[in-house]
């Protein structure tokens, strides 16, 4: 029989594979100090995430109520969940305050520039002028703030505050 220039075995164990318990704390240790400079930029990415999709999610429920109220041929309101507070959440309804869409409470994001309900008529335009609407992060104000506005025609639009300073609108 041909072993085809394989060794033949010895008593000898191979030797073991892996990590020995000194590097793998070493490895550790880095692993944990990064972590840790890394945590102050990991919560202010998570801070503007909420404040982006808090945006989105509103610019979205204006974008819907305004293309309900064209289809239907009739007023489309949205009205905060709580009297003038947005942070709690909002409501999109129609004329016979059937709710369309209901949008949960946002947190870690303050909505400022509040009226108590929009309304959007038949032809997608409002039936009253309402203030920009801020949304920002109460706790960093180093977080970019976004503004949403509403044009004479009924059209949303997001403006980010490039200056620092959104109480004049985002300018």
């Amino acid at each position: 029989m041909t072993d085809f220039g394989m060794k033949p075995r010895t008593g000898r164990r191979a030797a073991a594979r892996g990590f020995t318990l000194t590097e793998l704390m070493i490895a550790v240790t880095i692993l944990g100090i990064l972590s840790a400079f890394s945590l102050p930029s990991l919560k202010r990415f998570v801070s503007d995430q909420r404040v982006k999709t808090a945006t989105s999610d509103f610019y979205a429920s204006m974008v819907y109520a305004r293309s309900e109220a064209i289809k239907r041929a009739a007023d489309v309101n949205i009205v905060p969940t709580n009297t003038a507070d947005w942070t709690a959440g909002w409501i999109v309804k129609d004329s016979g305050g059937t709710s369309l869409r209901v949008q949960d409470a946002i947190s870690g994001v303050a909505v400022t520039g509040a009226t108590a309900t929009i309304t959007f008529r038949r032809d997608g335009r409002l039936t009253a002028a309402i203030p920009i609407f801020v949304l920002k992060s109460p706790s960093d104000n180093t977080i970019t703030a976004r503004c949403l506005r509403i044009d004479p025609s009924g059209r949303p639009s997001i403006k980010v505050d490039t200056n620092g300073n959104p109480a004049d609108g985002c300018q």
